[in-house]
């Protein structure tokens, strides 16, 4: 669509106007300016990404350009937010270096919704962080799921995520941010509702994950198998998916004004109610087969800034 105003500027359709190349260079920049003009109306996006793969890589740091492509989203008038299989403990700090203060957060797979309720503000020691509440939280009883799964993987590492964000875990788990979680008993874990088990098994693959679930059912809970050999488990028919139509309702946003952006198979479910309401789901290029066949487009990687190729063309 042609910014308001750029159409006075160019020839009638079908006609070819010559300019010296100094006017084509003015004519350029102009609409490159109205591209970019707030005036310019434009139609809100709900725009979630996921974070491990899609814009962070392994060593976490940040996938190419992606802070200045935000920058842009926000720009052309759209909303942008994280939705990740991590806790708000792992995904705050994430928010802060992508610039980024949305109304609402997807956490823990969806199993938890956080809301903005004040923004950043500045004192005499230095700016304080947007606060987020707990806006809405889906917990279940862990302990038939934690039965089953030690008596498959005895020597699996297991840590829950309680409904007032605590987190406590049975042993170190390597690459996870365990930062004011405490460790605890493996009976302890069932103790009171969950929002969220995690199973880490350093021996085994993910494709040893896949075999495991298919063998002995998990019922009662959803789940996803992170690439790095770990189980995620949430209550019930609750995803990422779950959560962001919580927020396209609350924010106002038409069903089919959404873009997600993902490369794991915790976002195979994301990518079907976009979808399925007419909006895009697009598939890190590093992403598995399964998970890109899942979505409807594909970018780049994420180490060579597939977000930002993404959210620069709209």
């Amino acid at each position: 669509m042609t910014a308001p105003g750029a159409e006075d500027r160019l020839p009638a359709t079908g006609s070819v106007e010559v300019v010296p190349p100094r006017e084509a260079a003015r004519l350029v920049e102009e609409i490159a300016e109205d591209a970019e003009n707030l005036a310019a109306p434009t139609e809100r996006l709900l725009i979630a990404l996921d974070v491990d793969g899609t814009v962070l890589l392994e060593d976490e740091t940040l996938s190419p350009g992606v802070v200045d492509a935000i920058a842009h989203a926000h720009r052309a008038g759209h909303e942008v937010m994280l939705a990740t299989g991590r806790s708000w403990e792992g995904t705050r700090g994430i928010q802060h270096v992508l610039e980024l203060a949305p109304e609402y957060a997807v956490c823990s797979n969806g199993a938890v919704i956080m809301k903005r309720v004040s923004d950043a503000v500045a004192q005499a020691e230095g700016p304080v962080d947007v606060v987020y509440e707990r806006f809405h939280v889906e917990t279940f009883d862990p302990t038939e799921v934690l039965t089953l799964l030690r008596e498959h993987l005895p020597d699996a590492r297991y840590l829950v995520e309680l409904a007032d964000g605590a987190r406590l875990y049975t042993e170190f788990m390597d690459d996870w941010n365990l930062a004011q979680a405490r460790r605890v008993s493996f009976d302890e874990l069932s103790a009171q509702p969950v929002c969220r088990v995690v199973v880490v098994s350093p021996d085994d693959t993910d494709s040893d994950f896949v075999e495991l679930v298919d063998r002995i059912g998990l019922s009662g809970v959803s789940y996803a198998i992170g690439w790095s050999a770990w189980l995620d488990i949430a209550p019930q028919g609750v995803d990422k998916s779950t959560a962001l139509e919580r927020v396209r309702t609350w924010l106002g946003i038409e069903p089919d004004r959404v873009l997600v952006m993902g490369d794991g198979r915790n976002d195979v479910e994301m990518f079907r109610w976009a979808q399925g309401h007419g909006g895009r789901a697009v598939a890190m290029g590093q992403g598995p087969d399964e998970v890109r066949r899942a979505a409807g487009e594909t970018t780049a990687s994420v180490h060579s800034g597939g977000v930002a190729d993404v959210l620069r063309a709209l």
